[in-house]
């Protein structure tokens, strides 16, 4: 009992999440994360789209994709290196699939209504690292910024 007890005080409760493997699913979570953190504020409306984005994308529920974000946000932590990340995605998935990463990136950057350059810097690297080319890059963020009113920040 005593142990339940201080664990509450251990700083998260007691609980732990386990660190996922670093397969196409999780880094295409983890890169979802990274850019929603670019410009140093993780807000609300970030972790939505990524939920939504997951929940789409893999056919989880609001808790599995909460959970799936949970174990995404501690690999952005623990990988560092974006090339890494964005690696291990071109490798696993087709070209198709490449462009509907990045898109699905550009909808969390356009979350909360504001694009940063440290966002745009962020999604130019991986869409080089993809291998998307500039001009469907340029594509796919006019098309996702279309979809909701976007200030540069």
């Amino acid at each position: 009992m005593c142990d339940r007890i201080l664990s509450l005080f251990s700083g998260n409760g007691g609980f732990h999440t386990e660190l996922p493997a670093a397969d196409a699913r999780t880094a295409l979570g983890a890169l979802l994360v990274r850019a929603a953190k670019a410009d140093k504020a993780y807000l609300f409306e970030e972790v939505e789209q990524i939920d939504a984005v997951l929940s789409k994308l893999y056919n989880l529920n609001a808790v599995q994709a909460a959970k799936m974000r949970a174990q995404c946000e501690l690999l952005e932590e623990e990988m560092p290196d974006t090339n890494n990340l964005a690696g291990i995605l071109h490798d696993a998935i087709s070209v198709d699939d490449r462009e509907a990463a990045v898109a699905a990136l550009w909808s969390v950057v356009f979350a909360d209504g504001v694009e940063h350059e440290e966002e745009d810097e962020l999604l130019h690297a991986v869409e080089a690292a993809l291998g998307v080319s500039p001009a469907d890059a340029k594509r796919l963020h006019d098309t996702e910024m279309a979809k909701r009113p976007v200030r540069r920040g």
